[in-house]
């Protein structure tokens, strides 16, 4: 366990935690996070300035500046500005650390929680729903969230301990974390297609005394799974060739899906939502 300065003691920085989860509170366009952010703050900031009131003041007003990074990550910035405030760093250096600390792990905590997290969880969750069991739900809800609660912790007091080397420790890890996460979300997306893409050809052809079957004898031969990819790679170049929007593919998923059926190309709808 960690041990806190003198100042800011354990009971400030756990309530500086459990407040982290409304960072997005008062969003809006001008300043994003701010509002938010500054009532994060608040516990360790009454606390470093609690016998100096007009300090305390132009503190807060400098707190309420644009502030934009990821929510479940904003802990660790947390720490080490609550950790500069304590031993009263100069402002511009804490103003600068912050903002060079909170772009980052924004592109982090994207990387991490949206492209690898979430799809794991999500895709186990829905798996074992789909099996027929209401654990599914719950399963994706503890595993999601136990994670995401674990990280805010472990940043917070990582963040607080390392103080003003978290920008040279941070400038280190971010390439690298952030490919990573993104190869490992890349991959467990890609190992998702077959199980949630279904599309499979009924079509057979009467070669000689042999019935040839497109599916089985041709696409299955070349790569268990082909023709999902290659739907799965049509719906990408839709949405990043031709800027197709989200509902604009899912009516043409559906379009595919109806005629196709009716028509007797292939078996099933080949998405499912």
């Amino acid at each position: 366990m960690m041990e806190f300065k003198n100042i800011v003691t354990k009971k400030e920085i756990r309530k500086m935690l459990w407040r982290s989860s409304f960072l997005q509170t008062g969003y809006n366009y001008e300043r994003r996070q701010a509002n938010g952010w500054l009532y994060c703050m608040l516990p360790g900031l009454l606390k470093v300035y609690e016998n100096e009131p007009e300090e305390m003041i132009e503190v807060a007003k400098n707190h309420v500046t644009y502030i934009g990074t990821h929510p479940f990550l904003v802990t660790f910035v947390q720490g080490v500005i609550i950790s500069m405030e304590e031993t009263r760093q100069d402002r511009e250096l804490i103003n600068s650390l912050k903002i060079s600390l909170m772009s980052p792990l924004g592109g982090v905590g994207d990387a991490l929680i949206w492209m690898t997290l979430l799809p794991i969880t999500a895709g186990v969750g829905a798996s074992i729903a789909m099996g027929g069991s209401i654990m599914g739900p719950i399963i994706f809800f503890v595993a999601f969230n136990a994670v995401h609660l674990f990280l805010r912790l472990f940043l917070m007091d990582y963040g607080y301990r390392l103080g003003t080397g978290a920008a040279v420790t941070l400038k280190k890890s971010t390439k690298k974390i952030s490919r990573a996460s993104s190869i490992v979300g890349m991959m467990v997306v890609g190992s998702l297609i077959p199980t949630y893409v279904k599309f499979s050809l009924p079509l057979t052809l009467d070669v000689g005394n042999k019935i040839f079957n497109l599916q089985t004898d041709l696409f299955d031969k070349i790569m268990p799974g082909f023709l999902p990819l290659l739907f799965t790679y049509f719906c990408y170049y839709l949405l990043t060739k031709k800027k197709a929007t989200p509902m604009k593919l899912i009516y043409i998923c559906i379009a595919i899906g109806i005629i196709g059926g009716l028509l007797g190309i292939y078996k099933y709808v080949p998405f499912t939502f």
